[in-house]
């Protein structure tokens, strides 16, 4: 039985894009570290590795609740969910920007993190109850869509404003904007109408089967469909590549300026620039490769891995750098859409909920532990290894593009390319 009783005649546009708008600050700030590394570092007298490391508290936070937080909302409202972990979020973007020491920031991230979590294991689940089944890479695209202008205006503005007046007032203003958010998703996203959600037992074993493969005793019969293991293979994939996308990108603005050489005062640019390079890869994403998702994600793949090269044979070259910082944000904007949707196609409807949460928990876990090793390769190996290192992951993550995914689709009845 369908999970879900869908109550759109129409394509809900209106409430898509409020839900973007959620996206878009949801993801702000997640990454506002990156762009006010400097700034933070010198205010709270820690290395700008510390400060790297926000980002991985803040994801790993999502990684060890995102499933009890499921689990423990799983009856509540949709919607509900919503804007309570978007409200969370604004209560910790204000707390950090208040934040006396660095002690306290970490604490205000990791409750940050819990909202972040289970705000975007509900979200994109949501976008697909929403629409019919034939809509949901529209409906994801535009989802995804806030996400990708965060890095075209979210951070960047936060970088600008943070080196205008403080990293301190830029935290609290995107608490503020947050704060609105909640309001837009109450007066304007609608509802959806659910089937009676299953027991916490019968949930607490499509999880276990979902995270372990295995197929304990009370597994409901639900789980009795050839997409779990494609859908887990998606999910893992997933979290190599944001391992390796994070492990760079955690750092580019140290990067920038200590390897390619540009000066501080250009950093919120070149943020704009990458985000905007972005929205292009995810218009390619939600155009050219609409139909055939799993393509797309191959020359996605393969984009990161040109631009990241260029990056890195030629720091000393500045134009050609920067060129390749383009196409590496040309090929990353199309990332999420065809990563999110291919896993979203693959897992059946009985298990899109729990699937969502499962990608949720591995997306964070690549962000968190791509900050994790890029602030251990920072501190033994230094700049110039980041761009080596995630290069070598894009290569293998190529290859489980091209052959692992095709061999497991397989044992699915329907195609999804």
């Amino acid at each position: 039985m369908n999970p879900t009783t869908r109550t759109q005649a129409r394509f809900p546009l209106a409430g898509l894009l409020i839900l973007a708008v959620a996206t878009f600050l949801s993801v702000t700030i997640e990454m506002i570290p990156t762009g006010l590394m400097p700034d933070m570092s010198r205010d709270l007298g820690v290395s700008e590795a510390q400060i790297g490391l926000l980002l991985s508290v803040f994801a790993f936070t999502v990684v060890v609740s995102v499933v009890p937080l499921t689990l423990l909302t799983k009856r509540w409202g949709r919607r509900t969910v919503i804007i309570a972990t978007l409200t969370v979020l604004a209560l910790s973007t204000f707390l950090s920007g208040l934040a006396p020491t660095y002690e306290f920031l970490v604490a205000a991230r990791f409750l940050g993190g819990l909202a972040h979590g289970l705000f975007w294991s509900v979200v994109s689940g949501y976008a697909g109850y929403l629409v019919s089944r034939a809509d949901v890479a529209r409906a994801v695209s535009l989802i995804v869509t806030g996400g990708t202008l965060a890095f075209v205006f979210g951070v960047p503005l936060a970088t600008a404003l943070g080196h205008a007046v403080g990293w301190r007032p830029a935290f609290i203003a995107i608490a503020a904007a947050t704060s609105l958010g909640v309001i837009l998703v109450w007066l304007f996203v609608p509802t959806v109408k659910r089937t009676a959600p299953l027991t916490r037992k019968q949930l607490k074993a499509e999880l276990d089967a979902l995270l372990t493969g295995e197929m304990p005793i009370s597994r409901p019969s639900s789980w009795r469909d050839d997409t779990t293991v494609a859908t887990l293979f998606v999910c893992l994939m997933t979290a190599f590549i944001m391992v390796g996308h994070y492990s760079f990108y955690s750092f580019i603005t140290p990067y920038l300026i200590g390897v390619t050489g540009l000066p501080e005062s250009m950093l919120p640019v070149m943020l704009f620039v990458f985000g905007v390079a972005g929205v292009g890869g995810l218009v390619v994403s939600g155009t050219v490769f609409s139909a055939r998702v799993t393509l797309g994600l191959r020359w996605a793949i393969l984009g990161c891995l040109v631009g990241v090269a260029i990056m890195a044979t030629m720091s000393g070259v500045p134009a050609l750098a920067i060129a390749g910082f383009v196409i590496w944000g040309i090929a990353f904007g199309m990332l999420p859409p065809t990563l999110q949707t291919t896993m979203l196609r693959t897992a059946s409807d009985q298990i899109r909920d729990t699937a969502s949460a499962a990608y949720t928990l591995t997306f964070n876990t690549g962000i968190g532990g791509g900050a994790l090793v890029g602030a251990i390769l920072l501190e033994s190996l230094g700049l110039n290894a980041l761009p080596w290192v995630y290069g070598g992951m894009l290569l293998v993550a190529l290859v489980a593009s091209m052959v692992g995914i095709r061999v497991l689709v397989r044992r699915r009845a329907s195609v999804i390319e």
